[in-house]
């Protein structure tokens, strides 16, 4: 080897060795005699194979042959550098050299130590591998993003939870992969995102009402704090987003708003059974049970004992009073209904703007007044039976949507577009002649034909003579018992004089007469004479002739002991009071000193 080369050699600043074709070292830089501890001076004759070997013991000696030979050269290949007592790591690059004056081929020798560089990416990637097992192991999804919104790392919760793996994100705008639109479809511009807000304002954003888009294509809510990183010279370096899937718990929340709102419907459906039955507790109690043994109610029970039990709708018909109510009561009450609730409509006294309201219910502010919802009669009747008293006064206009609840099981409350599914029994209830109102324009066919699948004719007062006076009894019991009163007693007379009027308001009427009889009537005396004028006439006996004989005949001894007998009664009723209001002789019509006359000659005397 020339000088020259030799010099190059030498005082070059990196690890450099001269190899000849025997693969001895003959000449080393001062770099490497000092890295090393190598003695001697320039020249040396050092095996390769003593302070180069490749780190995959693959033939390093039989590669540097090869480059005698074709002169193909080596670059950046890894080596361990040094002898036995120190071994560093290394890149070598080799390539062969002959000066023009030199006969003899050289291969030259560069090396890099990569120690402490590699000590350093083993740091590095050790402290990574850390930081990502620390990722890894949270529970919420965390992400980084760059000032441009590319990502720079995801954890593996992030990409079990939204499905886009590591490769799919790196380095791509997040926005644009999973939090591009609303939850309803509706596009998300990246200017409104906060968390790309947090890198401009520099401060945390804390969202809980949007989604993050499942890389299937499906919306998942979530819960998420934008953090922006900033660095010591006081530079914003990009964004951790750190979220949560909530599905769970708005699925949660969704079914405790849906029990809240069943239980507010059920609380206004009590509220309104509460209010039916505030508003017909007298009805319940007056015409709770229907009374009489005539033929003509005895053909209407028989009705109502054959269609109670089956679904079909009935339609009840008979003049105002003869109690259409009680007939319907009865209906529901033999019915498999029987233990749900019957909602009584009065078709009648609802004014026609509230009519779908009073029937479907309405939503808050579906209309001037609406102040909060309501439940409908329909709805309030699920399951049991809905009565339509005066069926007949249903504005012409408003019964198709009627007919269309009935026929369908199902309606809209006003004001809102959710509908409504019931299973409702219709009774209904009328004192006008619907064939006629068909006729006139004033009723529809359709309707009247789906209510009056099972019609039923309540007979009025006047033909069921023979109930009059266990109907009269009932009411004066009644009315009595409300009163505070002892029942009075209701003569034969008196049940005449009942059973001989028209009674063109039914039963309705003869409640009415025996409530003010009541309340005009002191003592135990009925005064039926103060309500219905003549009833205190007695009753016409039969005329005398030849042909009309008495059915008993009584000695005048009998005449006297029942006399006497119907006074000791008397005197007994009044507790022994002769005069005075409720007094004995005012009871027996006599004065107090005919009453006492007769007692002494009857021999009548108190007992103790």
């Amino acid at each position: 080897m020339i000088n020259s080369t030799k010099w190059l050699v030498k005082q070059a600043p990196l690890l450099m060795a001269a190899v000849d074709d025997k693969l001895q070292c003959r000449c080393i830089s001062d770099t490497w005699r000092d890295t090393f501890n190598v003695p001697g001076g320039c020249d040396v004759e050092i095996p390769l194979h003593d302070f180069l070997s490749t780190i995959d013991n693959s033939s390093l000696e039989a590669m540097i042959a090869q480059i005698f030979i074709d002169g193909e050269s080596i670059h950046g290949l890894p080596v361990q550098l040094g002898n036995i007592e120190v071994h560093n790591h290394g890149l070598l690059s080799a390539w062969r050299v002959q000066a023009a004056d030199d006969e003899q081929p050289w291969v030259l020798l560069a090396a890099t130590d990569t120690t402490d560089h590699k000590k350093a990416l083993e740091d590095l990637l050790h402290l990574q591998t850390t930081h990502q097992l620390i990722l890894d192991a949270a529970g919420e999804g965390v992400y980084g993003i760059d000032c441009d919104g590319n990502t720079t790392f995801v954890n593996a919760a992030a990409t079990e939870i939204l499905g886009w793996k590591e490769e799919e994100i790196l380095g791509k705008p997040l926005h644009d992969i999973h939090h591009h639109s609303h939850a309803d479809g509706r596009h998300y511009p990246r200017d409104d995102c906060p968390i790309y807000a947090a890198i401009k304002d520099r401060e945390i954003r804390r969202v809980d009402n949007e989604v993050f888009w499942h890389n299937n294509g499906t919306a998942i809510p979530v819960e998420y704090v934008s953090t922006p990183i900033i660095c010591s010279s006081n530079n914003v370096q990009g964004a951790v987003v750190i979220f949560r899937d909530i599905s769970e718990r708005k699925r949660i929340e969704e079914e405790r708003e849906a029990a809240y709102q069943q239980v507010k419907c059920l609380k206004d459906e009590l509220e309104q059974e509460r209010n039916y039955l505030r508003d017909e507790i007298n009805i319940t109690v007056n015409f709770g049970d229907i009374i009489g043994e005539s033929q003509a109610l005895k053909r209407t029970l028989a009705q109502i004992e054959a269609v109670a039990d089956t679904p079909a709708s009935v339609l009840i018909l008979g003049e105002s009073g003869v109690g259409k109510e009680a007939i319907a009561r009865a209906i529901h009450t033999h019915s498999s209904r029987a233990d749900k609730p019957l909602v009584k409509v009065n078709c009648a006294s609802i004014p026609k703007d509230l009519f779908e309201s009073e029937f479907f219910g309405h939503v808050r502010g579906s209309f001037t007044g609406a102040h909060r919802d309501r439940v409908g009669r329909l709805q309030l009747a699920n399951g049991g039976t809905l009565f339509l008293d005066e069926v007949g006064e249903i504005p012409l206009d408003l019964q198709g949507k009627l007919l269309r609840a009935l026929q369908e099981h199902e309606f809209e409350r006003v004001g809102d577009e959710k509908t409504v599914k019931v299973d409702v029994r219709v009774v209904a209830a009328t004192n006008r002649d619907l064939q006629a109102e068909i006729k006139a324009g004033r009723f529809r066919e359709d309707l009247y034909y789906r209510l009056s699948v099972f019609p039923i004719e309540v007979p009025p007062l006047r033909e069921r003579k023979n109930d009059i006076g266990p109907l009269a009894m009932h009411f004066l019991r009644s009315y009595s018992k409300e009163l505070g009163r002892d029942t009075p007693c209701l003569s034969k007379q008196q049940i005449a004089t009942l059973a001989a009027h028209d009674w063109p308001g039914n039963i309705r009427e003869l409640k009415n007469v025996i409530e003010r009889t009541t309340i005009l009537s002191t003592g135990c005396r009925l005064r039926l004479d103060l309500v219905m004028p003549g009833s205190a006439q007695p009753v016409q006996a039969p005329p005398s002739g030849d042909d009309s004989t008495p059915t008993e005949l009584l000695t005048d001894a009998d005449v006297r002991a029942i006399e006497k007998a119907n006074m000791v009664a008397v005197l007994n009723h009044t507790d022994w009071r002769i005069s005075g209001t409720d007094g004995a002789a005012e009871f027996l019509g006599l004065k107090p000193s005919t009453l006492t006359y007769r007692m002494k000659g009857f021999e009548i005397e108190r007992k103790d």
